[in-house]
């Protein structure tokens, strides 16, 4: 049998809303797998979907940059919080998004390209980590490039130009007016950060997240008793709703949730004086998929102590 810890079931609770006795209980009957547990307890109607955005574990900032039609937006990570605060980071940071507007998505092309201000970012960058004294890297990078159009971006927990711990871009298809654009496209990169989508539409969507919903959903509707026709209706069903949660193009507006982001797009052609095609968008947000290994602070400096 898996060693079932406290923190195994913090974290289940923490990504499904189920009481402490109901995923201690799913823990061991997946031994300790939590993706597999969180199933189980869906499946007996114990939780809800999984939070998609994981925790944040890794220190650091987002950068965006976006110069019209092209923007980018990259993540350093750090040791520490303290170091997001610290204005060579940041100023780190941003010098490296600049960088990735002209060097493109791929950090190795990055990191060979030269920072402003002369050197290359490898280099500033191993510079920064005998300055600063922590550990750093360019953990990944990706841009939007649209012509006629304009990327819109937005930055959620700024801390300065173009950094914090969310960053969007939004790419908006169109030869309308720019600033209209711009503004449309910074609303609806707001909206991508709040609502998380996975995808723009259902075709966007992993077959290997849609196998796994519909698994729980059918497996739930069995368990009503219920004959197989009815069943399938209720997989349909939910699977409609699934996809109204996560894709972006039928999420409702958190700026007018009476409408859908599709909706929304296609009344903003009036203003923007064009039709508007939002073809992309792209979401990092600090640490996601980073699991820090946790730490037992009394044992660490028993340890140190030689106790």
């Amino acid at each position: 049998m898996a060693n079932i810890t406290a923190g195994m079931v913090k974290e289940l609770r923490d990504k499904t809303g189920a009481g402490m006795m109901d995923c201690k209980a799913a823990l061991n009957e997946v031994e300790g797998d939590i993706e597999a547990a969180i199933d189980w307890l869906r499946k007996k109607g114990l939780a809800k979907a999984a939070k998609k955005a994981g925790r944040v574990a890794a220190e650091g900032l987002i950068g965006v940059a976006v110069d019209g039609g092209k923007g980018v937006v990259v993540e350093v990570n750090s040791e520490t919080d303290f170091v997001a605060r610290n204005e060579q980071f940041q100023q780190l940071v941003r010098g490296i998004a600049t960088v990735a507007l002209t060097a493109g998505a791929d950090i190795e092309a990055i990191k060979a390209s030269t920072f402003p201000g002369g050197g290359k970012v490898e280099e500033v960058l191993s510079s920064a980590v005998a300055t600063i004294g922590e550990h750093m890297t360019l953990r990944r990078a990706a841009a939007l490039e649209v012509s006629p159009g304009v990327v819109g971006s937005y930055v959620h927990g700024s801390v300065g130009e173009g950094l914090g711990k969310i960053g969007v871009l939004v790419a908006l298809e169109s030869a309308g007016k720019p600033d209209e654009l711009v503004a449309l496209g910074r609303q609806i990169a707001m909206h991508v950060a709040a609502a998380n989508p996975q995808a723009l539409d259902a075709a966007g969507i992993d077959p290997e997240v849609v196998a796994r919903e519909r698994g729980v959903l059918f497996e739930k509707a069995k368990a009503s008793g219920k004959p197989d026709n009815v069943v399938e209706k209720i997989v349909e069903s939910g699977l409609k709703t699934f996809y109204k949660e996560v894709t972006l193009f039928e999420q409702p507006f958190i700026h007018e949730p009476s409408k859908t982001v599709a909706q929304a797009v296609k009344e903003s052609e009036g203003k923007v004086g064009a039709p508007i095609k939002l073809v992309a968008f792209v979401r990092f947000g600090l640490g996601e998929g980073v699991e820090k290994q946790e730490s037992d602070f009394a044992a660490e400096v028993a340890a140190a102590a030689g106790v």
